[in-house]
């Protein structure tokens, strides 16, 4: 059996920043990579720190969701990255607001750096709509 994979392109979330894709769909997921804080219209970080940059970060990926046939309601896994623990309590107040009942499963780690310095960066996993 053939495994059907499509590649996800928006222009209502930021480009990829090097050889990769927004999201890749196949039959009944769609893997989101990870999404920055960036205003897709300036190519600016979101003003508010940790908070708009979170805020943007889910924006954006739920655009590219969207864009491949699934929503937020329909992800099943999400993995934060942020630069600074310390703002765990403020990222994850932001978080809670697009996942108000039933979240999916979450991981979150601190790491030394995420591209273009952001504080943070949010990929999913989703199940596509029928």
């Amino acid at each position: 059996m053939a495994t059907i994979r499509k590649m996800i392109v928006t222009d209502k979330a930021p480009a990829a920043i090097g050889p990769y894709s927004a999201g890749i769909g196949t039959e009944g997921l769609i893997f989101a990579s990870g999404s920055l804080g960036i205003d897709p219209g300036s190519g600016e970080f979101a003003a508010g720190g940790i908070e708009g940059q979170t805020r943007q970060a889910l924006k954006n990926l739920e655009q590219v969701l969207l864009a491949g046939g699934a929503s937020l309601a329909t992800v099943v896994k999400t993995t934060v990255f942020m630069q600074d623990l310390a703002e765990f309590a403020k990222m994850n107040a932001v978080y809670a607001e697009f996942f108000p009942n039933e979240p999916p499963a979450r991981s979150t780690v601190q790491v030394a750096a995420l591209p273009k310095n952001g504080a943070v960066e949010i990929e999913a996993i989703a199940l596509r709509q029928p």
